[in-house]
């Protein structure tokens, strides 16, 4: 998006506590005056249903495609996660989103959840604790990320090597019912072995 007047960025990410998967950024960009009522409900993404998000995802994905808004979201894996920690996977993941969107840092002020901060060549940013539910841009940007991390979660596990887990159901989160399938089967290559040191396998 060529930015020729005033932006909004927003910044969230989803998939931070999973035992297994990726953790996703969604960075999305509007105009400062963009009008909200193109979309309807946005919010945190954890007080919407599957069925919204997916509307809300699907109906910003046709803004885009109008040029009234864009987005990007990236994912960095488990096993980087494992390699260098979540922090620095939720940043990597941050710059590669931003990477892809390249705005003007001296045309756009950039809103952020929870702990989060954007690269320092941004001078005008602001990060909002519980964000997502205060500021839409920020919500906006928590739907798109939490949106395409489920999205893979539930495609990838129906590789046969994923089957044990039921990803699709719980997307990697640590529920009783995925605790006991990794007591039972152990890790496969999608979970965080540094956040299932607390899980005993019997395998």
């Amino acid at each position: 998006m060529t930015l020729t007047k005033k932006y909004l960025i927003g910044v969230d990410e989803a998939g931070r506590g999973p035992l297994a998967g990726p953790v996703a950024v969604g960075v999305v960009v509007v105009p400062k005056d963009f009008d909200w009522r193109l979309l309807s409900g946005v919010n945190d993404s954890k007080q919407l249903s599957e069925k919204k998000r997916e509307e809300i995802f699907k109906a910003t994905q046709m803004l885009r495609a109008s040029a009234h808004l864009d987005y990007a979201v990236a994912m960095v894996s488990a096993s980087v996660i494992d390699k260098i920690g979540i922090v620095p996977a939720v940043e990597r993941a941050m710059g590669r989103a931003l990477k892809k969107l390249d705005p003007s840092p001296a045309e756009t002020r950039v809103k952020l959840d929870g702990g989060l901060r954007a690269p320092s060549g941004f001078l005008y940013q602001e990060t909002i604790i519980k964000g997502d539910a205060k500021e839409k841009v920020i919500g906006l940007a928590s739907i798109l990320a939490k949106v395409t991390r489920d999205r893979y979660m539930v495609r990838i596990a129906d590789k046969p090597q994923f089957a044990p887990y039921d990803f699709s159901i719980h997307k990697g989160y640590g529920t009783k019912a995925h605790r006991t399938a990794i007591e039972r089967h152990g890790l496969s290559t999608l979970h965080r072995h540094t956040f299932c040191k607390d899980i005993k396998s019997v395998v």
